[in-house]
């Protein structure tokens, strides 16, 4: 069974940071992108970054409102991503999900699997 499991979540001030990983199992995704999406209350699910396969220049990508204060990373020996935000505000706060394309080359638009979410709540 293909999973991921996202972990480090949790309530964080203003100002503040959290480390948020995506542990793979069942498959490989090191030949593939991985990336974080994010859904707040009465919003849509939205995009948050990206990583692409090693080997590929620029193989990051961040939405603009995370540009500068996210930073995605992956471990291919562990299967997992990771993702570091840095000076989190009110805005920020929604259920964070991981997702994985295995096989692809870049950044693509759909994922074939999704992790359960974790909950990033930061208070002002």
């Amino acid at each position: 069974q293909v999973r991921l499991v996202e972990s480090g979540g949790g309530w964080v001030e203003a100002g503040g940071s959290l480390t948020l990983s995506c542990e793979g199992s069942g498959r490989t995704f090191s030949n593939g992108a991985m990336a974080w999406f994010r859904q707040a209350p009465g919003k849509e699910r939205e995009f948050v970054a990206a990583i692409s396969r090693p080997g590929i220049s620029n193989p990051t990508y961040y939405a603009a409102p995370v540009r500068g204060r996210f930073t995605i990373s992956r471990d291919n020996a562990k299967n997992t991503v990771y993702l570091q935000m840095n000076n989190l505000n009110p805005e920020d706060t929604a259920v964070y999900y991981c997702a994985a394309k295995p096989a692809v080359i870049g950044i693509p638009r759909v994922y074939d699997y999704w992790g359960q979410g974790t909950q990033v709540t930061v208070s002002s």
